[in-house]
């Protein structure tokens, strides 16, 4: 990717921030297991969503702002907590009735009610690779099950057992009085019926490296705390597994900050040294609430990326991951023409001005070219709406009287911004459309207006246009000149908001245009 050490050590952009944060970590000697590691979790109950595409996007660029100042080598495991009990059967899945008999198993022993894998976790668990792969992240696919089950946790999980007490004192003061009596951090799973069992334990045999509990019958289980016999409580679950794998970074949520502050003590407890952490901020939808998965509120990825390219979604999560930001489908023209203004800034930014690009992290240094025909989305929104176009073609029409050497096979990026764009209008702009007459004020400017395009040169350009917008605002009495530009959203295109005019009269070509201020002064419905 290519960036100077020098600079990258002093570049302001979070990611770089970060990548400092790690680089001290290893001041006084590399990992002694070879490589630098960073995490991302997932909880397979449900599928993979825009908080796991952002996660793993930050923590990438994090990857790759650390491989700017340092040379040690680095992994990237995707984590999957498919060991995890069933609690309740999800919504949006066939066979309800059949996963019910399952609840309480781990994810990786319900079945699966697509019928595509060997079970309910698997599904998931192939879902976010899929996922991942769409996006081209790199990274390790990482199985609970399978670390439980093969041994690889088997000495974090005896060093638990070795040091049970000191562990439940960093739990016990933050649960309740009849949790506190009954909690232990191992879950055994039964071995009747394969359920992860939340008992008592009754008894530990450290040398034997087993646990002992109550049955429903009263009997004595022992079990072994190996082998995928016992599972651990989250919060000591997610410490043993970076003591395990000797995680050196993972970021999660704000609502997860008092179980990192555990894990992070239970880590050390078992010897281990906790990873560098960044914690963002929750997502908000239109209401300001936080987004959850179970109300449905929010944008989805696929919904996302039915409206605009992924480089927007990007750019979204790229900017401010320690603020808060509504993510519902009014954010998306915003991002998509920032991202499209920070590629245009490239070429002629300095290396170290080049690192606080965005466009430089979501391409790994390797940014983009813009084709030729800079149109942004939000000008072809408002193209679309004037036009009340539902194809391509319609507005390729338009396109192509403003920039002749624009075609959909020269220019396939701005085609698929047409794309993008022309969904969002229908599902979005045009149902919200609503025209309003003229006042006695303005329609005196929409006809100095019009006679005023009328008398310009044959080749005047979107400059030219734009200040004769402006000078007539002024001589129309406009104090505040945002009241002539919202009076010309709303009487020609049936909305609040809209372009730079005279750049959309460029496109929109001047005679349509005046034939728009037409119909507008005869008060001819141009919704519908």
């Amino acid at each position: 990717m290519g960036a100077d050490r020098d600079l990258a050590m002093q570049a302001r952009a979070w990611p770089f921030e970060e990548a400092r944060k790690l680089l001290a970590r290893f001041e006084k000697a590399p990992p002694e297991k070879g490589y630098v590691l960073f995490e991302t979790g997932y909880g397979p109950s449900g599928l993979p969503h825009i908080g796991t595409f952002g996660e793993v996007a930050r923590t990438s660029w994090v990857r790759n702002a650390f491989a700017c100042i340092s040379d040690l080598p680095t992994r990237l495991f995707a984590f999957s907590d498919d060991m995890d009990g069933l609690r309740r059967v999800p919504d949006n899945v066939p066979n309800k009735e059949m996963m019910a008999q399952h609840l309480g198993k781990p994810l990786t022993a319900v079945p699966d009610p697509f019928g595509t894998h060997e079970s309910f976790g698997h599904h998931n668990n192939a879902r976010l690779r899929v996922f991942l792969d769409r996006f081209g992240f790199d990274y390790e696919f990482q199985s609970a099950t399978d670390c439980y089950r093969s041994g690889r946790f088997d000495a974090a999980l005896l060093a638990v057992l070795r040091n049970y007490d000191d562990v439940i004192k960093v739990i016990l003061p933050t649960l309740g009085p009849e949790r506190r009596a009954t909690y232990s951090p191992f879950l055994p799973l039964c071995p009747k019926t394969g359920r992860v069992l939340q008992v008592p334990i009754v008894a530990r045999d450290v040398d034997a490296g087993t646990v002992v509990y109550e049955d429903e019958s009263g009997a004595k289980v022992e079990v072994p705390v190996t082998g995928g016999h016992c599972k651990l409580q989250w919060k000591a679950d997610w410490a043993m597994r970076w003591y395990a794998l000797e995680v050196d970074y993972e970021m999660s949520g704000k609502d997860l900050i008092d179980s990192v502050r555990l894990s992070s003590q239970i880590c050390r407890v078992l010897g281990g040294r906790p990873p560098v952490d960044l914690t963002y901020e929750l997502f908000l939808d239109e209401k300001g609430e936080k987004i959850s998965k179970s109300k449905g509120n929010g944008l989805t990825v696929d919904e996302w990326l039915t409206y605009a390219p992924p480089e927007s979604l990007a750019l979204f999560m790229f900017q401010k991951p320690k603020a808060a930001k509504r993510l519902y489908f009014d954010v998306l023209p915003r991002a998509v023409d920032d991202y499209r203004t920070w590629v245009d800034k490239a070429p002629a930014m300095e290396p170290a001005a080049l690192l606080e690009n965005p466009a430089w992290h979501i391409h790994a240094g390797d940014i983009p070219t813009l084709d030729r025909a800079d149109l942004s989305y939000t000008m072809l929104l408002n193209l679309a709406s004037v036009c009340n176009a539902e194809d391509k073609a319609v507005l390729w029409g338009f396109i192509s009287g403003y920039a002749p050497e624009a075609t959909p096979a020269t220019a396939p990026m701005l085609d698929s911004l047409v794309g993008y764009a022309l969904n969002y209008y229908r599902d979005f702009v045009k149902p919200k459309k609503s025209y309003r007459a003229p006042t006695e004020q303005e329609r005196a400017a929409l006809l100095d207006l019009r006679a005023a395009l009328a008398a310009l040169a044959d080749d005047a350009g979107a400059e030219a246009f734009q200040n004769e917008v402006y000078e007539i605002g002024k001589r129309h009495g406009f104090a505040n000149l945002r009241d002539w530009f919202k009076a010309l959203y709303e009487v020609l295109l049936g909305q609040s908001e809209g372009p730079r005019m005279g750049s959309f009269i460029a496109l929109y070509g001047r005679a349509a245009f005046v034939t728009l201020l037409d119909k507008a002064l005869a008060g001819e419905a141009l919704a519908g």
